[in-house]
């Protein structure tokens, strides 16, 4: 299968990278941090050789490197799974933080999945198959106190999400929101927290990977999935 993942060179992106290319499939990779992605891809490469790892440096705020990237990815053939993982967090205050806030985090959580879908999702009606995840948040369902513009962007994440399942269903191409609570990427890293409290980045690819793999007349439309001990 041909595979495209965002933000692949860390978190939760990478561990699904390592999840797929672990049986033998074309990943098509992208994030920002070269240095980052080349290593992650260098090393699933020869840690999977059954596998091919393909890479590109890309901003996905960026409309024309965006733009490039669909591009590239199409001309490597009709894509099998599309996963919208690249996000950015910014805690804070609906009326205290810093003016252009909202919009940093529309940008990173919710256009950068619009925009990319808009252009790869027409290969896969083409085909009539495919399998949209858009990695969304536990904030995407309920406010929290200093939650502003990344909890708002997130609620945007999971109505683009149902838009386009009802759109995509008569197509055959699935669409399936992905809304984790507390999962433990670098952004804890240094909090103090116990990692035993909170979700493991494997635990979020092993969903996707699972879901990808029912039946064609199956879709799970929403996983939600907490620590078991409830939210932080």
């Amino acid at each position: 299968m041909n595979i495209i993942i965002t933000g692949a060179s860390k978190g939760i992106g990478k561990a699904i990278a390592k999840k797929f290319a672990a049986h033998g499939n074309t990943l098509l990779l992208c994030a920002r941090n070269i240095a980052a992605l080349e290593e992650t891809a260098d090393t699933l490469q020869q840690q999977h050789p059954q596998s091919v790892i393909h890479f590109r440096a890309t901003d996905l705020s960026d409309y024309d490197d965006l733009s490039a990237f669909s591009s590239w990815c199409l001309d490597k053939g009709a894509p099998d799974i599309l996963v919208n993982n690249t996000g950015q967090y910014k805690p804070g205050s609906i009326l205290t933080e810093p003016e252009g806030t909202l919009m940093e985090l529309m940008e990173a959580n919710l256009f950068s999945a619009y925009h990319l879908t808009r252009m790869i999702a027409p290969a896969m009606v083409s085909e009539k198959k495919g399998h949209i995840f858009n990695i969304c948040s536990i904030a995407s369902l309920q406010a929290y106190a200093n939650g502003g513009a990344y909890s708002i962007s997130k609620f945007a994440l999971l109505g683009f999400s149902k838009n386009l399942r009802e759109e995509l269903k008569q197509h055959h191409v699935k669409v399936t929101a992905v809304i984790p609570g507390a999962v433990y990427t670098d952004s804890w890293l240094g909090s103090g927290i116990d990692p035993q409290r909170i979700i493991e980045v494997n635990d979020i690819a092993n969903l996707i990977f699972t879901a990808a793999h029912l039946s064609p007349q199956a879709c799970v439309e929403d996983i939600i999935i907490r620590p078991q001990t409830g939210d932080l």
